[in-house]
């Protein structure tokens, strides 16, 4: 065993602290930090399951050029001499950079030095856009500056926490199980979540709203009329820090106005909504916690503002316990946004239009080429591909094939544009089989330097794993190319921290506290003190030793008047309407053990059992129908694809409309990108896509045939109608359906699985069911199950003989028969993933030992006591 690193975790932003210790075998021991004030040592299942995620398996290693190996002077040389042969044909907007929130600060600065300030255009843009864009926007339309005024804390501290847009359960569970403490803590705390969907959040809801998709700017302009027709305003506030009130008010009282009206709107009940303005009005203690549920539309911006003007109009800001808060999706999404990630924004806070911040940034950086105009937003960016206005990308730590909006025309963009490079870790993505060059990058684990969660906290994301193959960090690659074309002074780092000075230098210069981003305090930091950087949030000024737990404590703003602005809104439901041919409305968002496009959690076979396959969510009046039954595969179908995935019923879903995960692409399914589905409709103000209301229909799949297969060794299958691949524990899994008829399942069967061994089979050719094992030394390498419908035996105690190193005479029958021996053990479908509990060890547990309790269970099994995601 090595030294434990502290470090954090590199999926969403809540940015959990993580204590890593590489072990003597290899694999890495996971806990979280107890010191970390984000987390206090609590993990999520998938931030449990990192150590999982570190194998070299099918990582990207080596530089390529057309997908043959090259040495890095030639794959830096191709990138530099074409991306300037481009410029110099083109002008400097033929180029473009699409970026990420998952690559560090470090990363992030460099780059958007490299494109905004020496290529000189402003085509650098980030899959953030997809996530956070519409409330940076919103902040800046009524804060003057891209500020979340929260911290955790008033989270726990707050009396009312209204949860719109957020299955906070599933998307950020660490920061759902301390509201979750704190409700035991202090009963009183009342919770209400504004969801279309009765989500895991709701648990602990003491109101659910399930309104209308996209009608949630009604409920806030409601909510507003409602509070000044009670006398609930705060005049005093009102008149000393807001502008803009009166047509505010007015416009919501003509948009939205009595709660009649909204319910209406909403198709939320009368009563329900009643209670939550009620609420609202007699607490003085808000938090409003939001997220993509309300971001990702095209008038998501406007959403963001009518949540924020109830709160300027209540003066429910910058104080304990109160104000707007914006959850972001990503680990490094805030640090994007801190050092001008997005299109339209300088670094360090600074705005391209403002001439005064461009002179100021030109003159730190030493350059007469900063870009004066914004480059191209993600949707527009890969249009303007498309169409051959930017004729080179590089596309670092993202897959635009699986998260862009009509993925269809990203890839034919991709396709035919003249250069692509793209910086990866993985060997195998979507979108790395169309690159012309490939970058071998840091992985978590292996690179150095810092990361901004969703309260402004500054952390240190540490290296405790050697770099594998020739992989490097992203900022040195960028440097790299950056000096190949002739930019050696202003690229000149060495190392991370080199960059983070230089960072937080620009963020204090000529600052004179005009600009909300401020971490001057680190501008002369020396490689010690960053080796033990501790967690901090900004603004920190230099001079100072602590961060700022909350903004706007003194009532003032960064506008030009210093008082925020109250932004009048007029609601908008989504664009697009149902129809007779699209008659639901598609809503995409994550499951609860998967990350993204599942590059890392794919790895771990822990995180695939909860949901192994692309899955359909309805209502069960929507799949009668539909003549749709939980279990079958269906097809999803709009104006721009389809997708097929398997039914869910469920109650908890409002009936007309479906749920659809984001995770699945074409490395581990067949047809089931969501994004192909959903048009390129964004917010005007954000640039953000609609990726939560998109008309769809509903069909049943009509396969001749089903089956899978669980193989110790990963198999290269024949294409069929439907597939998944995933991983798990000693195996691989493969769910399979065909539209044409499987003449000889037994021939396919012993075709696809050849080699060596005992084979056991069972035949029933009437019915056109098969079942084969293929035996090596009595060890299980291999079964497969074919039937005519999707009625199949249970994978979990199949799965469970692969971990045997010989079969019995029982296990064999039992896989002949199709289900489990006497004695054998069937967990049933894994409800707690962080210690691979059962749906029928649970029952089991709590029949036998008369559990009636969460906490019983946990006691005895260990279910639900590390995340609490399942309980």
């Amino acid at each position: 065993m090595t030294a434990t690193t502290r470090t954090t975790c590199p999926y969403c932003g809540v940015g959990c602290g993580v204590l890593a210790t590489p072990q003597t075998d290899g694999t890495v021991d996971i806990k979280g930090d107890p010191e970390h004030p984000a987390n206090f040592g609590r993990l999520c299942s998938k931030g449990s399951a990192l150590g999982e995620t570190v194998g070299l398996d099918d990582r990207l290693l080596y530089p390529q050029i057309d997908h043959q190996r090259v040495s890095w002077d030639q794959a830096l040389d191709k990138v530099a001499g074409d991306f300037q042969r481009i410029i110099d044909e083109h002008g400097p907007d033929a180029v473009a950079f699409y970026v990420s929130g998952q690559v560090l600060t470090e990363d992030y600065y460099t780059a958007n030095k490299l494109m905004k300030g020496f290529i000189g255009s402003g085509n650098i843009d980030t899959n953030s856009r997809l996530c956070m864009s519409s409330a940076v926007a919103g902040h800046k339309r009524a804060f003057g500056s891209d500020a979340v005024p929260c911290s955790y804390e008033d989270l726990e501290q707050t009396d009312l926490l209204v949860l719109t847009g957020s299955n906070l359960a599933w998307c950020h569970p660490v920061i759902y199980q301390r509201i979750v403490q704190a409700k035991k803590d202090r009963p009183d705390l009342k919770v209400v979540v504004i969801d279309p969907r009765k989500t895991a959040t709701c648990d602990i809801a003491d109101l659910h709203l399930p309104l209308k998709p996209g009608s949630d700017a009604y409920i806030f302009n409601g909510l507003l009329h409602y509070l000044k027709t009670s006398d609930a305003l705060d005049w005093e506030y009102i008149e000393e820090h807001v502008s803009g009130f009166a047509k505010t008010l007015n416009v919501a009282g003509e948009t939205a106005g009595s709660i009649p009206a909204v319910a209406a709107a909403t198709e939320i009940p009368e009563t329900d909504l009643a209670r939550f303005y009620q609420l609202f009005a007699s607490t003085d203690k808000v938090v409003t916690l939001f997220s993509q549920g309300v971001n990702q539309s095209a008038s998501g911006t406007d959403k963001v503002n009518a949540i924020i003007n109830c709160h300027l109009a209540t003066g429910r800001i910058g104080k304990v316990g109160c104000g707007p808060f914006s959850m972001t999706g990503q680990p490094n999404a805030m640090g994007g946004r801190e050092v001008g990630g997005l299109a339209n924004q300088l670094a360090a806070h600074m705005e391209i239009s403002n001439p005064d911040d461009h002179d100021r940034v030109s003159r730190f950086w030493e350059t007469d080429k900063l870009t004066t105009t914004a480059g191209a937003k993600a949707v527009d960016l890969f249009d303007d591909i498309a169409s051959g206005k930017i004729k080179a990308v590089w596309v670092m730590a993202t897959n635009p094939l699986v998260s862009l909006p009509d993925t269809s025309r990203v890839r034919e963009a991709l396709q035919q544009c003249e250069l692509l490079v793209v910086s990866e870790c993985e060997q195998h993505t979507d979108l790395t089989e169309v690159a012309d060059v490939l970058l071998p990058v840091l992985s978590w684990g292996e690179k150095d330097g810092t990361v901004t969660n969703s309260e402004r906290r500054i952390s240190h994301q540490r290296a405790f794993l050697p770099a594998p193959g020739e992989a490097r960090a992203d900022w040195q690659i960028v440097t790299d190319v950056a000096q190949r074309m002739g930019y050696n002074k202003a690229f000149d780092y060495q190392s991370a921290v080199d960059i983070f000075r230089e960072h937080a230098a620009l963020s204090a210069f000529e600052n004179n506290a005009q600009r909300d981003f401020d971490i001057g305090a680190f501008a002369d930091i020396s490689d010690a003190d960053f080796d033990v950087f501790e967690p901090v949030q900004w603004p920190v000024k230099a001079g100072e030793q602590t961060g700022t737990a909350r903004l706007f404590e003194d009532g003032r703003y960064f506008t030009d008047s210093g008082k925020a602005r109250m932004v009048p809104v007029t609601p908008q439901l989504p664009e697009g309407e149902c129809s007779d041919t699209y008659p639901l409305w598609l809503n995409t968002g994550r499951v609860r053990d998967q990350w993204h496009t599942m590059t890392r959690t794919g790895r771990a076979p822990r995180l695939t059992t909860h949901t192994p396959e692309p899955t359909i969510e309805l209502h069960p009046l929507d799949a009668a129908s539909g003549k749709l039954t939980a279990g079958q595969l269906a097809v999803v179908s709009s104006e721009k694809g389809e997708l097929i995935g398997r039914v869910v019923t469920t109650q908890s879903q409002r009936p007309g409309s479906v749920f659809v995960p984001i995770h699945w692409n074409d490395q581990f399914a067949s047809k089931a990108v969501v994004s192909a589905l959903i048009p390129s409709i964004t917010d005007p103000n954000s640039g953000q896509p609609q990726a939560k209301q998109t008309p769809v229909n509903i069909r049943a799949f009509k396969a001749r045939w089903h089956g899978f297969i669980l193989s110790r060794e990963r198999l290269d299958l024949p294409a069929t109608s439907y597939h998944i691949k995933v991983k798990g524990e000693q195996f691989w899994r493969y769910e399979l359906a065909g539209e044409q008829d499987l003449l000889n399942p037994a021939h396919w069967a012993q075709t696809v699985l050849e080699g060596d061994g005992e084979w056991l089979e069972f035949a029933d050719p009437k019915v056109g069911r098969y079942r084969a094992a293929r035996i090596v030394d009595d060890k299980l390498q291999t079964v497969v199950f074919i039937a005519p419908d999707h009625h199949l035996p249970e994978r979990t105690w199949l799965s469970q003989l692969f971990l045997y190193d010989e079969l019995d005479a029982t296990q064999r029958q039992s896989l002949l028969a199709g289900r489990p021996g006497p004695g054998q053990a069937d967990c049933g479908a894994i409800v707690c993933a962080c210690f691979g509990v059962g749906e029928k060890t649970i029952e089991k547990a709590v029949t036998e030992q008369s559990l009636t309790s969460v906490d019983a269970i946990g006691d005895c099994l260990n279910a639900g006591t590390n995340c609490g995601s399942c309980i």
